[in-house]
C-alpha cells in the first residue's frame, strides 16, 4: 500500500513574516524599550544596585537637564539596556586618583570602580609606560610574542604563590573563567563542577553557568551541563541555619558545615573536575577560619581542582598580593583580571600549576590580544607600581582601621546588623531589626544616593550591603571623609 503525503508549504519571504492559519502575525518590534517591571526590596539581590529603583528615578529626575545630560540620553538610546549599567547615572568627564568628575563637575570619591583602579586613574607612571608602549611596538600577532609579554608572564610566576607558573592572558575576566575551565576539564579528563550560589565569575555563559547569581543566570537556560552549586559561607546568613557569634562563625556548632558540604558533594559526584569559588566573597564576606583549608583537602581527596576567581579582590585589594594568601591555600588555578590593566587597558590572566600544562595539541584561549604587548605592559607597571609604592601594606592599614571605625558605627546605629571585610573590601550589612536580620533594602538603596549627592560613590550587594572599595592608593583622611558620609546618611535614616 502506498501512502501519499501532501505537504502544503506557504510561502517564505527573508525581509516579511506571513501570517498562516496556525501561526499569528508576529507583533512589531518596538521602537522603544517597554516600560521597566515595578521594583520592589529584593528585586536584585544580587551582585549590585539595580537601576530600576524609585530612587534611581528621582536621581534621574534631578539631573535630567544638567550638562551633558544629553550624553546619558544617547547612551540611554543606542546602549542595550541593563539593570546594571544603562541607562546610566551621568556621564563622566574626569577620572584621576580616587576621584571621578561628571560633565556637571559633581566629583566623586570612587569607592566602587568596578575594582579596575587600584592604583588609581591615570597614575602618570602608568601613562608614560603605555604611550611608550604604543610608539615601540603596539600590537603582535598571536603567533608570535614580545618582551612585555614574556616580562609579564615572568612577573605573575615570581609573586604568585606555591608553584602557580604557566600563564595564559585575555582581555576580560569572564574569559580568564572560561580558559580556566576548559584547562580543568583537560587535565582531569571530567566536566564537571562545584561552586557556590550568589557567586560571580563572568557574564559569559561559562561564568554565568559556574556562578550562582540569579540576575545573569536570569533565564537563559540550559547553561553548562555538569554545573553543580552548594550554598556558600556566610556566617552572618549561614544558610544551614547556624546562629552567629556577632557576626562570626561558631564553629563549636557548625564544625564548618558549609566546607563539609562541598566535600559531601564531590564525594557523591566521585567525577567533578574542580571547585571554583571566590576566596573572599565580593559581597564581601570573609570565610571561617579553616574553610578553605578544609575544601583543598576534600579537592585532593577525590582529584578536583581548586580555582580561585580573584578578578575583583586579587591584586593587593585584601593587604595581601592575592586573597588565598591570608589563608595559606594555594589554588591550582588563579585567575586575575579588572584592576590587573590599571584602569587603563583590558587585561585578564590564568596562571597555573605547571603540570597542568597539558592542552599542547589544541586551543586553549588563542584570543586576539592574548599577547598585546601594550596590555602586557600596562599590567606589569601596574604590578610594579603596587610593589615600589607600597600599596598592598596600605591597603592592609587604611582598611583594617576602617573596619574598626565600622565597628564602633555598628555599636552606636542600630541600622547596621554586620560589618564585615578584609583590607579595603568592605561590607556595610543595613537592617531593619538585628534580632530579625530582615534585609534594608529601601534604606540601603537611599543611602546610597546620599551619598552620591555628598560626594561618594560606591555600590551596594545583595541588596542590602554597602560595599566599600576604594583604590589602594586611598588615605586615611579620604576614608574618614568618606565613613563620614555613610554615617550621616544612616542617622538621617534613624531620625
Amino acid at each position: 500500500m502506498l501512502f501519499f503525503v501532501r505537504f502544503f508549504v506557504y510561502p517564505y519571504c527573508p525581509l516579511r513574516y506571513a501570517a498562516t492559519p496556525t501561526m499569528p502575525a508576529r507583533p512589531p518590534f518596538p521602537s522603544r524599550p517597554a516600560a521597566a517591571p515595578p521594583w520592589h526590596p529584593g528585586s536584585h539581590p544580587d551582585e549590585g544596585d539595580s537601576n530600576l529603583s524609585p530612587h534611581r528615578r528621582q536621581w534621574t529626575e534631578r539631573v535630567a537637564r544638567d550638562p551633558g545630560h544629553e550624553m546619558v540620553e544617547g547612551d540611554a538610546e543606542f546602549f542595550f539596556h541593563q539593570s546594571l549599567s544603562t541607562p546610566c547615572l551621568a556621564a563622566i568627564a574626569k577620572a584621576e586618583g580616587i576621584w571621578i568628575e561628571d560633565t556637571a563637575g559633581r566629583r566623586y570619591m570612587d569607592f566602587h570602580g568596578n575594582n579596575v583602579h587600584h592604583i588609581g586613574y591615570g597614575h602618570p607612571r602608568l601613562v608614560a609606560a603605555v604611550k611608550k608602549q604604543i610608539d615601540e611596538l603596539p600590537y603582535t600577532p598571536r603567533r608570535f610574542t614580545s618582551e612585555p609579554a614574556v616580562a609579564l608572564a615572568r612577573k605573575l610566576a615570581e609573586i604568585t604563590p606555591g608553584r602557580l607558573s604557566k600563564v595564559l592572558f585575555a582581555t576580560g575576566g569572564s574569559d580568564a573563567v572560561d580558559m580556566a575551565l576548559k584547562l580543568a576539564r583537560a587535565a582531569t579528563g571530567r566536566f564537571k563542577t562545584v561552586s557556590f550560589w550568589d557567586s560571580f565569575h563572568g557574564a559569559g555563559f561559562g561564568g554565568m553557568s559556574v556562578g550562582g547569581e540569579s540576575l545573569f543566570r536570569g533565564d537563559m537556560g540550559p547553561l553548562l551541563p555538569g554545573t553543580e552549586h552548594v550554598a556558600p559561607f556566610a556566617c552572618y546568613r549561614c544558610p544551614y541555619g547556624y546562629q552567629d557569634i556577632d557576626g562570626r562563625p561558631d564553629l563549636d556548632a557548625c564544625h564548618l558545615a558549609c566546607a563539609e558540604m562541598v566535600r559531601y558533594v564531590l564525594q557523591k559526584e566521585k567525577d567533578v573536575a574542580a571547585v571554583i569559588a571566590e576566596p573572599v566573597r565580593a559581597v564581601p564576606y570573609v570565610p571561617p577560619p579553616g574553610f578553605w583549608q578544609t575544601v583543598r583537602q576534600a579537592c585532593d581527596e577525590v582529584g578536583a581542582l581548586l580555582i580561585f576567581d580573584e578578578i575583583p579582590t586579587g591584586l593587593g585589594k585584601t593587604g595581601r598580593m592575592f586573597v588565598c594568601e591570608h589563608f595559606d591555600v594555594v589554588p591550582d588555578i588563579l585567575v586575575l583580571g579588572k584592576a590587573l590593566g590599571g584602569g587603563v587597558m583590558p587585561i585578564s590572566a590564568m596562571i597555573a600549576r605547571p603540570e597542568l600544562d597539558v592542552t599542547a595539541e589544541r586551543a586553549l584561549g588563542h584570543y586576539t590580544h592574548e599577547k598585546n604587548p601594550v596590555s602586557a605592559q600596562a599590567a606589569l607597571t601596574t604590578i610594579e607600581i603596587i610593589e615600589d609604592e607600597g600599596l598592598t601594606d596600605n591597603a592592609a592599614r587604611v582598611g583594617g582601621r576602617a573596619l574598626e571605625r565600622l565597628q564602633e558605627m555598628k555599636a552606636r546605629h542600630p541600622l547596621i546588623g554586620n560589618v564585615c571585610g578584609l583590607g579595603l573590601v568592605i561590607g556595610v550589612e543595613l537592617v531593619e531589626d538585628r534580632e530579625t536580620k530582615a534585609p534594608a533594602v529601601q534604606v540601603a538603596d537611599r543611602i546610597m544616593y546620599r551619598a552620591l549627592e555628598q560626594g561618594l560613590s560606591f555600590k551596594t550587594t545583595m541588596g542590602n550591603v554597602l560595599t566599600l572599595t576604594p583604590p589602594l592608593i586611598v588615605t586615611d583622611d579620604q576614608m574618614d571623609r568618606a565613613l563620614d558620609i555613610v554615617e550621616a546618611a544612616i542617622a538621617d535614616e534613624e531620625t
